[in-house]
Parts: C-alpha cells; sequence; structure tokens
C-alpha cells in the first residue's frame, strides 16, 4: 500500500461505467505531498477515465478525498480553484491564440479569486520551458507536438496547482522531446508539486515516479514503489519487454 503521511490525493473505491460497461471498478490510489505517483496500463484499461473522474469531469461512484476534504461530487471549477490541474492527452490548447494569451487563460481562475501574480508565475514557467519563451508571440496552432505539450503543461502550471495530473504526456513525441518532459516533471516534483501521472511508457514511469499502480480492465492489479515494479518480472514481461529504447533513451 501507499501509505504517506501527508495525503494530497485519496480516492477509494472510484467506479464509473459508460451505460452499463464498468471502465472503472473500486480504484484505490493515494498520492502524496511532493510525490509523483504514475499508473500504467494497456490502451483502454482506464487510465484517462480516472483521471477525468477525480478532476470531475465524468461522473462517478466512491471517494475523492483532495487536501485533506472529502469531494462528494467533483466538479473541474472547484477542484482547479482548490489547487488541481489536469493536462489532458489532446492538450486542448487554442490554436488561434499565442503562447503567452494561452498561458495567461490558466491563470483565469487565480485571477477571478483576487490574485495578481500571474506576470511573476508565467516567468516561471518560461524558466522551465525557455523555448516557449523565445516564442511567446507565436501562435499555438503553429507549434510541434513537443512544444504543444510544453505548453499545456504550462499552462496548467499558471493555476499554481498543489496536485498536477498529467494524462500520457509523452505521447507522440520524439524521444528527445520525452526525455526533456520527463525531466520537467522530476524537477516540478522537486519544486513540491505532487504529480499523478498516466503513461503508457511504463518504463519511462517507472523511472522518475516513486509509487506505481497497474490498471487492467478497470482495475488496480498491482502496485508498489516504482523501483520494485519496475524489477518485477509480471511488469517486465507485460509492459518493458520492449523498452530497451526508452532505456537507453532516459540513461543518455
Amino acid at each position: 500500500m501507499n501509505e504517506v503521511k501527508n495525503p494530497v490525493l485519496q480516492i477509494d473505491k472510484l467506479c464509473v461505467s459508460y451505460g452499463k460497461v464498468e471502465a472503472l471498478s473500486n480504484a484505490s490510489i493515494t498520492v502524496g505531498e511532493g510525490q509523483i505517483v504514475t499508473v500504467i496500463g494497456p490502451n483502454g484499461a482506464g487510465k484517462t477515465t480516472m483521471l477525468s473522474a477525480i478532476m470531475g469531469v465524468l461522473g462517478s461512484a466512491g471517494r475523492v478525498s483532495f487536501d485533506g476534504t472529502i469531494e462528494a461530487v467533483p466538479e473541474v471549477e472547484r477542484m482547479v480553484a482548490r489547487g488541481m490541474n489536469l493536462v489532458p492527452e489532446k492538450r486542448e490548447l487554442f490554436g488561434e491564440m499565442s503562447i503567452e494569451d494561452n498561458l495567461e487563460l490558466g491563470a483565469f481562475q487565480r485571477y477571478r479569486m483576487g490574485h495578481r501574480d500571474q506576470a511573476r508565475t508565467m516567468n516561471e514557467v518560461f524558466e522551465l520551458f525557455p523555448r516557449l519563451k523565445e516564442r511567446r508571440t507565436q501562435l499555438a496552432g503553429t507549434l510541434s507536438g513537443g512544444e504543444r505539450q510544453m505548453l499545456a503543461v504550462g499552462r496548467a502550471l499558471m493555476a499554481k496547482p498543489r496536485l498536477l495530473m498529467l494524462d500520457e504526456p509523452s505521447l507522440g513525441l520524439a524521444p528527445l522531446i520525452v526525455r526533456e518532459i520527463f525531466r520537467i516533471v522530476a524537477e516540478l516534483r522537486r519544486r513540491g508539486v505532487s504529480i499523478l501521472l498516466v503513461e503508457q511508457n511504463a518504463r519511462a514511469a517507472l523511472q522518475v515516479a516513486d509509487y506505481a499502480y497497474v490498471l487492467e480492465t478497470g482495475q488496480i492489479a498491482m502496485q508498489g514503489p516504482a523501483h520494485a515494479l519496475a524489477d518485477d518480472p509480471r511488469v517486465i514481461e507485460a509492459y518493458l519487454g520492449l523498452g530497451g529504447k526508452h532505456q537507453a533513451m532516459l540513461s543518455t
């Protein structure tokens, strides 16, 4: 079990159904303060469904507790206001708007709440992603896949989240960009951001994470410290057997 002294997120027996089809069944996970927790598993396992339910995008049964408060019915706007943010797999940027304008939109909720630190926060994002600073006036729709992922993460960071949830951040990216994205993930942990990482690139995820869950057909099949799962023969056979190139990429 992932026993932590200061849990930021605890979900207990979370269930999600699409009609009569149960996509997520009694899933329970914990993310501790300053911890990277990853959920790995095959396509269709329910990973994205889990994140969407936690965020309030999808209706669910079970219990979601965030920062010590039980959310009976999670709602997106309230979760963002309380310090949770999700970077979706499709990134969902505003292509006809500049990098800078997309970032400013990420801070909208904090601005409504009276915070006026957007310029400082944007500078912090630019420190993490210098490429975005260089191209701050460029339209988001003209960016490469890696740049779009950087912008999506940067926009989420503009809300100054306590918990950042990342849905397949390496999907479709070149190996060098994947390595950069995971370097940023590790840096965010160092800065105190808790991270829930959903990722098909199991080898990369297990290398950066503190704790890991394996989700299969909507249920938690395995869990444990990430380094232990990385050495588990069952995980190696199912998820890491073809990951040699990722190992080489992340260790260079």
